[in-house]
């Protein structure tokens, strides 16, 4: 199915999405409120997409250096070209430490390479240890946000769910309870898992190490009590110097949640005696986008979610919708690049107001990007019949002044005289689920020949 037909599935509960929409406005007007109290903001989203610019322009390099710099300090290097090889090269390390129970902390990479079912069918238990995450996996569930992967859920839908997988008494949805519950639950999970697998935030080439940022301290719980600690990360993760981490650190947190910082800033540089420590390096198309210059710069995200809490499409129509392990805008530009066939309704999922541009910390061109995608689709991809007649019909009456001054009154008069059902019926897809403004006696050209002398 397309976005639009997923979208119109989770519009049926009109309640649901008018939730929904509020709930990621919130975080919107909160980083709203967090970027306004940093004097320096524009300049350090500036450094930001310098720095990330400067990585990918150079990116074999930092890479080598990372690894160089790793190895010195004990860590396990593997590179994958490939979901199917990263899952397999870490389905090898869990064999070679005979390793029967993974805790996860949060990671889109493993997410995208669908390794949670890839373990699962070895007969290795993997429990998603982020709450958001946790929730989504016993519901079997996709996460629908990078930040917020149960955001679609209602905290009453969770106390059902924990009532049926936890045993919980019914709360009404009480926040404070089933965290709790959940957090006792888990914690038995920490205690007993063989091997930790944590995702990436930022790879630090001239040291080596790397940073992974909580809010719940999961991913420190569990590589701290695990033997074995294994980090996905992909290529695009690099920054140069450790002393540029401040910036990103800064930026990261105020775009995704509101925060000044994330709460658990975690930084990993060598793995603890007698424990093991890996890192598995991974492509899996980020080359290929790297290759097309009007996309490259896609591979600036530093997974903070701000476009999809201000994009008006996203926050009505789900993340689910999108059907991509990354939705919103972001993941409209991304997708596209691994099957254009399957993803080509996505970079249509949008105003091009602009807004998802304008939020993010990296300064990525994304409403720019979905255009390029949509001239792209167009020419490579069929288009229905019935898109493709009502185009052409809209750029003939676009391009002829006097036929486009006699569609608008026309359409004006239907609008104040014609009764509803000629108006609001099947053709009117903007219509279904809202009335058409008011419309005035005049257009903007007729009320300004009046106006003009005055």
């Amino acid at each position: 199915m397309s976005h639009a037909e997923k979208a119109t599935i989770f519009n049926k509960n009109e309640a649901k999405v008018n939730w929904h929409d509020k709930a990621l406005w919130y975080v919107r007007e909160k980083r709203d409120n967090a970027a306004h109290g940093v004097k320096e903001w524009e300049y350090l989203r500036d450094l930001a997409s310098a720095i990330k610019a400067n990585v990918l322009s150079d990116l074999d390099t930092y890479l080598v250096e990372f690894e160089a710099n790793a190895l010195k300090n004990g860590i396990k290097i593997h590179w994958a070209s490939d979901a199917e090889e990263h899952n397999a090269i870490i389905g090898k390390i869990l064999d070679d430490n005979k390793a029967e129970k993974v805790v996860k902390s949060k990671s889109m990479l493993t997410e995208e390479c669908h390794l949670n079912p890839y373990l699962e069918a070895k007969g290795i238990e993997v429990v998603d240890t982020d709450l958001g995450e946790y929730i989504v996996q016993i519901a079997k569930e996709t996460p629908s946000h990078i930040v917020l992967p149960a955001i679609h859920k209602t905290k009453e839908e969770v106390d059902e769910l924990f009532q049926e997988h936890l045993g919980t008494k019914p709360s009404n949805g009480n926040p404070e309870y089933l965290t709790n519950e959940a957090r006792k639950h888990l914690r038995g999970k920490f205690l007993k898992a063989d091997v930790a697998i944590t995702g990436v935030n930022f790879a630090i080439a001239d040291t080596g190490g790397f940073v992974v940022c909580t809010n719940e301290g999961n991913a420190d719980m569990g590589s701290h009590l695990a033997n074995v600690h294994i980090a996905s990360m992909g290529i695009e993760k690099i920054i140069p110097k450790e002393a540029h981490l401040g910036i990103f650190l800064r930026l990261l947190a105020r775009s995704a949640t509101g925060q000044p910082i994330t709460t658990y800033s975690s930084h990993f540089n060598k793995p603890a005696e007698g424990k093991e420590m890996h890192i598995v390096i991974v492509d899996n198309g980020r080359t290929e986008q790297l290759s097309r210059e009007d996309f490259r710069a896609s591979l600036h995200c530093i997974r903070c979610g701000a476009c999809m809490n201000t994009c008006p499409i996203y926050r009505r129509s789900g993340g689910h919708s999108y059907d991509a392990t990354i939705p919103g805008p972001i993941g409209s530009i991304l997708s596209p690049g691994k099957d254009l066939t399957k993803h080509s309704s996505l970079p249509f999922a949008s105003t091009l107001c602009g807004s998802c541009s304008n939020v993010c910390p990296v300064k990525i061109n994304i409403h720019e990007q979905l255009y390029k995608w949509r001239q792209i689709i167009v020419k490579d991809i069929k288009q229905p019949m019935v898109k493709k007649s009502i185009l052409k019909i809209a750029a003939s009456v676009l391009a002829k002044p006097k036929i486009y001054d006699f569609a608008g009154k026309s359409a004006r008069f239907m609008l104040k005289h014609a009764p509803r059902f000629m108006i609001y019926n099947k053709l009117n897809a903007w219509g279904k689920a809202r009335e058409l403004p008011e419309i005035k006696n005049e257009n903007f050209d007729q009320w300004y020949k009046i106006n003009r002398k005055k």
